[in-house]
């Protein structure tokens, strides 16, 4: 059994992170949060009383951490006497973040795959790049370290999962739509960290097709959608990070990501990258000062987490899986809706960064209790999807399914 935890990363998903851990410090015990920006981890401490989150009485600490020096993120974990840290920063920290895990024992989680600064889009699947490389140590030192265990990638991990053991003989194609079908006010923002979601967009799309990687455009493939609660959507091929594992674990020939645009974005996000604000490569002003564009344009751009005050509407996210079961051919969307008002509500949070949040919480619940203390480096669709969904449905995250026998609610009969 595990106890205490050590967040990493002071922002909205942080934020949610850590009321879902006071919500349930009676499991986890002792809280902290670190970050480099000490003011930002106090404005998430103050939500969290004002919410009246914590199960019992207690308190979060604050450090101060610079989670690229390895050295003092094990010096964080032994002071804190942290078992299991819950890694939210940028996901340009993870390799750092899971090296201190290591070396230090301790459980490790993250919700997205780790990215180097100087690089995009690399040569798939991107977890051999960097996360697989260390399969073998973790196995071999008990390191439990579960990777992209936020929603997308997480949860719809664990739904292709969920209809492989329980719903299809044979799965055809795994398609996962993400549609954010709400209004921030802004004239342009991004629902999380810029940088990181511009450089999603700039690159190569690397979908999985016919059991080989297919290389698009980005906005090239388009597809229209009905979905429950936010209707018919435009939605595009895009890359993204389950796809790297999904197609290597589940032995479907076809697993593809779709992402809901709408024409503003597509024409904003046109023009920055024609006129070369997008590139993470750095340039020199007349002056004579090297800056990168994409930073200058992330400083611009309001801070997603001022968004969530204003944020109305609802996400759905969901896995469509086509196959057969009992010789027949089936067709089952496993999803969520998630609403920005109730979010807020709770967290002081848009959705976006609930539905990232969570997840890590219940994962961290899983991993305290045994059941997901795998002492192995895992992708989410590699452990019993079971108890996770389950905890999800009590914590705020509830999944349905829709087929030809109407919408309701998930179970484990076929």
């Amino acid at each position: 059994m595990k106890k205490n935890v050590l967040i990493i990363g002071a922002g909205g998903v942080a934020k949610v992170v850590a009321h879902k851990c006071a919500q349930h410090n009676d499991e986890l015990g002792r809280i902290a949060i670190a970050s480099r920006n000490i003011s930002k981890c106090q404005l998430i401490i103050d939500s969290v009383k004002a919410k009246g989150s914590f199960k019992v009485p207690a308190d979060i600490q604050v450090f101060a951490l610079n989670a690229l020096n390895v050295e003092a993120t094990k010096v964080l974990i032994r002071e804190t006497e942290s078992q299991i840290v819950i890694n939210v920063g940028s996901a340009f920290l993870n390799m750092s973040v899971l090296r201190a895990c290591i070396n230090t024992g301790v459980a490790y989680l993250d919700t997205a795959i780790h990215e180097e600064p100087s690089k995009v889009c690399e040569t798939p699947p991107w977890y051999g790049n960097n996360e697989w490389n260390h399969l073998e140590e973790c196995k071999q030192k008990n390191i439990t370290a579960i990777l992209g265990v936020g929603f997308d990638p997480g949860v719809v991990n664990a739904y292709a999962a969920l209809a492989q053991q329980q719903y299809f003989d044979r799965i055809d194609s795994i398609d996962i739509f993400d549609v954010n079908a709400g209004s921030h006010g802004k004239y342009f923002a991004t629902n999380f960290d810029p940088e990181i979601n511009f450089r999603e967009f700039t690159g190569q799309v690397w979908s999985w097709q016919n059991s080989q990687w297919t290389s698009n455009a980005m906005f090239e493939i388009k597809r229209t959608a009905a979905l429950p609660v936010v209707g018919s959507q435009n939605l595009y091929l895009t890359g993204h990070d389950e796809v790297h594992s999904l197609s290597k674990n589940l032995n479907v020939p076809n697993v593809r990501f779709w992402m809901s645009f709408g024409e503003h974005y597509i024409n904003v996000f046109t023009v920055l990258k024609n006129l070369g604000l997008l590139s993470e490569k750095p340039v020199k002003t007349a002056e004579g000062m090297e800056v990168v564009p994409l930073k200058v344009v992330k400083a611009v751009l309001p801070d997603p987490s001022s968004l969530a005050p204003s944020y109305t509407g609802k996400t759905c996210i969901g896995d469509l899986v086509k196959g057969t079961k009992d010789g027949l051919p089936r067709e089952r969307f496993i999803y969520n809706v998630a609403c920005h008002e109730k979010a807020f509500a709770e967290t002081d949070s848009q959705s976006i960064s609930y539905t990232a949040g969570v997840p890590p919480v219940a994962a961290a619940l899983l991993v305290a209790r045994g059941e997901w203390d795998v002492q192995r480096m895992a992708n989410v669709e590699e452990l019993p999807a079971e108890p996770f969904l389950k905890a999800l449905d009590v914590m705020g995250l509830p999944t349905r399914i829709k087929d030809e026998n109407g919408d309701r609610a998930w179970d484990l009969i076929a």
